[in-house]
């Protein structure tokens, strides 16, 4: 029983074997055709004509998908730690809606059953844990957040002074009726959006709102150099993260030498 749930363990949560990558890939297409299934049927005209068919093909994705959830909780020594990590709450959220629907049933309920039949768009979430590039973009994300929030808090600073400003320039019939609704079009006229909604009718105003707009190209920038500069930052010679996950709690995201879990210590298999 112990090489089984180890073989199996290797299979489902890593990508070293042949078997390992090849469990991830058909994953990935299910997912995604999962997903797609979901938007065809969200179109009326599509819906009627082959609605059985979309729901035929729901039901055998939807129970594939149970089997990955069960064989995950089984191999694993402490199964409460991936049903209560992010991605198995993911897991748990993309099936019960399909189950439900078995119990839901009449008129009354069809709104509340689209609104479940939503939820299933949370297995999108789960393509980031079979792409391993992912990880250094989660990494320079995550080593970004001070000066992107510093960023993005200088920029509210400058649209609330700004949309101050245009409040007092313009007048009620321009569409600036408050202050908040003036940063309202601060904010979409700086990050170039442009509903057109609120448009300023003053020189005065105009002359503002050209140099946010040239402000906005610029802006628009800054957040993609912080995050480019964080993933020159990870050498390629610095050890890397490898697919290895733990068997007991189901940690992932060690170290290409790590022997042991950072998580629980567990001794890591292979």
């Amino acid at each position: 029983m112990k090489d089984w749930k180890a073989k199996w363990h290797e299979i489902i949560f890593e990508a070293d074997t042949k078997e390992g990558k090849l469990f991830d890939v058909i994953l990935l297409w299910l997912i995604v055709g999962s997903v797609i299934l979901v938007m065809l049927g969200s179109v009326e005209s599509l819906n009627q004509r082959f609605g059985l068919l979309f729901n035929n093909l729901e039901w055998i994705i939807s129970t594939l998908f149970s089997i990955e959830y069960l064989m995950r909780i089984l191999v694993l020594k402490r199964p409460m730690k991936y049903v209560i990590s992010f991605y198995g709450v993911i897991d748990l959220l993309s099936l019960v809606p399909k189950y439900l629907s078995i119990f839901i049933a009449g008129s009354h309920a069809l709104i509340a059953l689209r609104s479940l039949r939503l939820l299933r768009m949370f297995r999108i979430l789960k393509l980031g844990t079979y792409v391993g590039e992912s990880n250094k973009l989660m990494t320079a994300l995550i080593a970004s957040r001070t000066k992107i929030s510093v960023f993005l808090f200088a920029i509210l600073i400058l649209c609330t002074i700004l949309g101050t400003v245009m409040y007092l320039v313009e007048d009620n019939s321009s569409g600036f009726t408050s202050i908040p609704r003036s940063i309202y079009w601060a904010i979409v006229t700086m990050t170039t959006v442009g509903y057109g909604d609120i448009a300023p009718q003053t020189v005065v105003g105009q002359f503002i709102a050209s140099i946010m707009m040239i402000m906005g190209y610029g802006i628009i920038a800054i957040p993609t150099g912080i995050v480019s500069s964080e993933i020159v930052k990870q050498q390629p010679g610095k050890a890397s993260l490898n697919t290895q996950s733990c068997p007991n709690c189901g940690a992932e995201k060690h170290d290409t030498f790590a022997k042991f879990c950072y998580r629980c210590g567990e001794r890591l298999e292979g």
